[in-house]
C-alpha cells in the first residue's frame, strides 16, 4: 500500500478526533457554574428578594418543576437550580414574590409534550453514531474490495466517438478504402452473411508514428455509428500475474453486450510481442495476456458483431499467432505521406492559419519530404507562434522556413560564437554539399544553405530528392554518398586539413555503403542478403540481426564498403576541384548572408551574384529572425545574471 493510500484510509479517524477535540473545547468555553439550592434556601431567597431571574420549566414524566435562576451577586455565568414537585400552592408563591420584588419570570411549556422533539433527543444521537460506524465500515471494506478491480477492463467507451469521420482523415485515400468494408458490415451484417462472407475479425494498422493510425481507427468508428473502446498495450500488463488475462476477458464481456461494436488496442506490441524472446527471457505475465487475447479473437467462443482495431509501428516484433487469419485477417499500411496527401493534410490544419499570400499549400508539401502528419501540423503550429512573436497579421515563408529549421533541427544557438576561421570552415563545408547537389544528376536538390548553428550542427545544408520514389538506382545511391563526402572534401582541398563537423555525414554514407553491399546486392559480392535488419537495437547494437555469414565473408563486406566510400570520396573530390570558382562563390556568399535559398542558389549559380532587387526583402526577412534570436539571448542573458546576483547574495 503507498502513502497515499494510507493517508486516504487515516482520514476518517483523524477527522473524528478532531472533531471531539473542538466540541470538548466548545463546551468548555460555554461551561457555566451551576449551584444547587434547597427548598428551604428558595423560599428564603424568595421572600428577601435577592432573585434576579426565574425560569419555571415542567416535567411531566417525573411530575415536577425544573427551576433555573439567577440571585444577586452572581457572575454572568453563574446559576441555582432545584427541582420541587409540581403544586399550585408553590407557583401562587413564586407569583406573589414577582408583584413584591419584580424580578424576570419565565414560565415554560412542558417540552416532553412535543413527539418529534422526544423523537430527536432520544434517535438522532444514536442515528448518527449508526452512520458514522457504517460509513467507516463501508470504506474500510471498499478498500480491501478495490483489489477486485484489478480484473476489470481499463477501456474506455469514446463519447464522442461518432463525431470524427472520414472528412477529418486527409491523405489516406487507400487507406479509407481498406476498412470501407468494416464500416459496410457494422451498418449491414445481413448483407455480407447472405453472400456467405466472413468479415475480418481483426485489422493491423501498421506505419511509422505520427501517420495517423489512432485517428483512422476513430473515423471508422464515427462512420459506422458504434461504441467505440479504446485501450492501449500497456494497460493489460500488471505486476499481479493473471490481471492482464482477466481485463482482456472483462473488455470482451463489455464488448458483447454493446455489440456491434470496435475495440482500438493502440501499441499492441506491448502485450503481443512474440513469446519465448527477448534479452531478458519471457514475460509470464505478458505471455499469459497474449493467450487470452488469442482465445478471445479465434477460440471456441464466438465474438459475433466485434472488430478489433491495433497500431502499432513494430510489426515485426508481433507474435505469428496473432498475425494469422481468424485474428488479424488484415493489415493496412499507413505510410508516411506522399506530396500529394501532405498538401491534403496541409489544407487541413492550416484551416484556422492566415496564410500569407506568398505561402502555397502546394510548394509547402513539395518542401516537407518525409514529414508525417503530426509533423505537418507541428510545422504549422511553429510558424503560427513566430508570426506572433513578430507581431505579423498572417504567416509568411520566412516564418515557414525558420520553423522547418526548429522542426528538423532545433532552435537557433545564437550564443554559440564562430571564430572567423570556424565560421569560414564551416562555410566551405556546406558549400561542397551544394556543389556536389548541383553537379550530380542523381543527388538531392539543394533547397537552403546555412551556416548558423542549430541543435548539434554548426550548418547545414537541406536537399530534398528531385522525384519521390519507392526504389533507388545503384547510381542513384553512390552519387548521394559523394554528396554526403562533399563537406569533408572541400575542407581538405582548400584548407589542406580536416575537421571533426563531417561525423554526421559518414554515418549516413556508411549506412548506404552497408546496405549496398548486404541487403541490396549491389556489390562484387553478388546478389546475396547477407544481413536482415530488424530495426531494433539495443545500446547501439543489433542483437536481432540475422547474420549468417562467416567471418571471411564478413572481412570481404569490410572491404566492399570501404571500396564504394572510397570512390565516392574520389568522385567528389574532382568535382569539386572542377568546380572550385562555385565552391568560392557559394561559400564568400554564405560568409555573408549566413542563410541562402534555393531561389538565391539558382539566380547565383547563373548570374555569379545574388539578385539586388530582393536582396532588401531577403535581409529583412533575416533580420527579423536574427532580432527574434537576440531578443530570445537577451533574455537568457539577463535571467543568467539575476541568478548570479541571487547566488551572490
Amino acid at each position: 500500500m503507498n502513502n497515499k493510500a494510507v493517508k486516504k484510509g487515516l482520514f476518517p479517524y483523524v477527522f473524528l478526533f478532531v472533531f471531539i477535540i473542538v466540541c470538548l473545547f466548545v463546551f468548555k468555553m460555554f461551561d457555566s457554574k451551576v449551584n444547587e439550592l434547597t427548598y428551604d434556601e428558595f423560599i428564603e431567597k424568595l421572600n428577601s428578594g435577592t432573585i434576579t431571574e426565574l425560569t419555571i420549566t415542567p416535567k411531566t414524566r417525573t411530575d415536577t418543576y425544573e427551576i433555573i435562576g439567577k440571585l444577586d451577586g452572581y457572575a454572568e455565568n453563574e446559576t441555582f437550580i432545584l427541582s420541587l414537585p409540581r403544586s399550585d400552592e408553590f407557583i401562587s408563591k413564586v407569583t406573589d414574590g414577582e408583584e413584591q420584588h419584580n424580578f424576570k419570570l419565565t414560565i415554560n411549556t412542558d417540552p416532553e409534550a412535543s413527539s418529534w422533539l422526544l423523537i430527536a433527543i432520544n434517535v438522532l444521537p444514536i442515528a448518527i453514531l449508526a452512520g458514522a460506524t457504517i460509513w467507516l465500515f463501508t470504506r474500510q471494506v471498499g478498500g480491501n474490495n478495490k483489489s477486485m478491480d484489478f480484473g476489470r477492463s481499463r477501456a474506455k467507451l469514446l463519447e464522442d466517438g461518432t463525431k470524427t469521420t472520414f472528412k477529418n482523415v486527409a491523405g489516406l485515400t487507400e487507406e479509407k478504402e481498406e476498412v470501407q468494408e468494416l464500416i459496410d458490415f457494422l451498418k449491414n451484417p445481413k448483407k455480407f452473411q447472405s453472400m456467405g462472407a466472413r468479415i475480418p475479425k481483426g485489422v493491423l494498422l501498421v506505419g511509422p508514428p505520427g501517420t495517423g493510425k489512432t485517428l483512422l481507427a476513430r473515423a471508422v468508428a464515427g462512420e459506422a455509428k458504434v461504441p467505440f473502446y479504446y485501450i492501449s498495450g500497456s494497460d493489460f500488463v500488471e505486476l499481479f500475474v493473471g490481471i492482464g488475462a482477466s481485463r482482456v476477458r472483462d473488455m470482451f464481456k463489455q464488448a458483447k453486450m454493446n455489440a456491434p461494436c470496435l475495440i482500438f488496442i493502440d501499441e499492441i506490441d506491448a502485450v503481443g510481442r512474440q513469446r519465448g524472446t527477448g534479452l531478458g527471457g519471457g514475460h509470464d505475465e505478458r505471455e499469459q495476456t497474449l493467450n487470452q487475447l488469442l482465445t478471445e479473437m479465434d477460440g471456441f467462443g464466438a465474438n459475433e458483431g466485434i472488430i478489433i482495431i491495433a497500431a502499432t509501428n513494430r510489426p515485426d516484433v508481433l507474435d505469428p499467432a496473432l498475425l494469422r487469419p481468424g485474428r488479424f485477417d488484415r493489415q493496412v499500411t499507413v505510410a508516411l505521406p506522399d506530396k500529394n496527401a501532405r498538401a491534403e493534410i496541409l489544407k487541413v490544419h492550416a484551416k484556422n492559419k492566415i496564410l500569407d499570400k506568398s505561402v502555397t499549400i502546394e510548394n509547402l508539401a513539395k518542401r516537407t519530404p518525409g514529414f508525417s502528419g503530426a509533423d505537418l501540423e507541428n510545422l504549422l503550429n511553429e510558424a503560427a507562434l513566430l508570426a506572433v512573436r513578430r507581431n505579423k497579421k498572417a504567416i509568411s515563408m520566412a516564418e515557414i522556413d525558420e520553423a522547418t529549421d526548429r522542426v528538423l533541427m532545433g532552435p537557433a544557438k545564437v550564443t554559440r560564437k564562430y571564430s572567423e576561421k570556424e565560421k569560414k570552415l564551416v562555410a566551405y563545408h556546406e558549400a561542397g554539399h551544394a556543389v556536389l547537389g548541383l553537379k550530380l544528376d542523381g543527388a538531392n536538390d539543394v533547397q537552403k544553405i546555412t551556416i548558423i548553428p542549430r541543435g548539434h550542427a554548426g550548418g547545414y545544408t537541406m536537399m530534398t530528392p528531385k522525384e519521390e520514389a519507392f526504389n533507388y538506382t545503384k547510381k542513384e545511391l553512390l552519387e548521394s554518398i559523394s554528396g554526403l563526402l562533399a563537406g569533408r572534401v572541400s575542407e581538405e582541398i582548400v584548407f589542406g586539413e580536416i575537421t571533426t563537423g563531417a561525423h554526421d555525414d559518414f554515418k549516413k554514407a556508411t549506412k548506404i555503403a552497408r546496405s549496398m553491399v548486404t541487403e541490396y546486392g549491389m556489390s562484387d559480392l553478388g546478389p546475396m542478403m547477407l544481413e536482415e535488419p530488424s530495426g531494433s537495437t539495443f545500446l547501439g547494437r543489433d542483437y536481432n540481426k540475422n547474420r549468417n555469414i562467416s567471418d571471411t565473408v564478413a572481412h570481404e563486406i569490410d572491404e566492399e564498403m570501404r571500396k564504394i566510400i572510397n570512390d565516392c570520396y574520389k568522385v567528389a573530390t574532382k568535382i569539386i576541384t572542377e568546380n572550385r570558382k562555385l565552391l568560392d562563390l557559394i561559400a564568400n556568399t554564405l560568409l555573408e548572408e549566413e542563410t541562402i535559398t534555393k531561389e538565391q542558389i539558382d539566380y547565383l549559380v547563373e548570374h555569379g551574384h545574388l539578385d539586388k532587387d530582393n536582396e532588401e526583402t531577403d535581409n529583412k526577412e533575416t533580420n527579423d529572425i536574427k532580432a527574434d534570436e537576440k531578443v530570445d539571448a537577451n533574455k537568457k542573458e539577463d535571467k543568467d545574471k539575476k541568478d548570479d546576483k541571487k547566488s551572490t547574495k
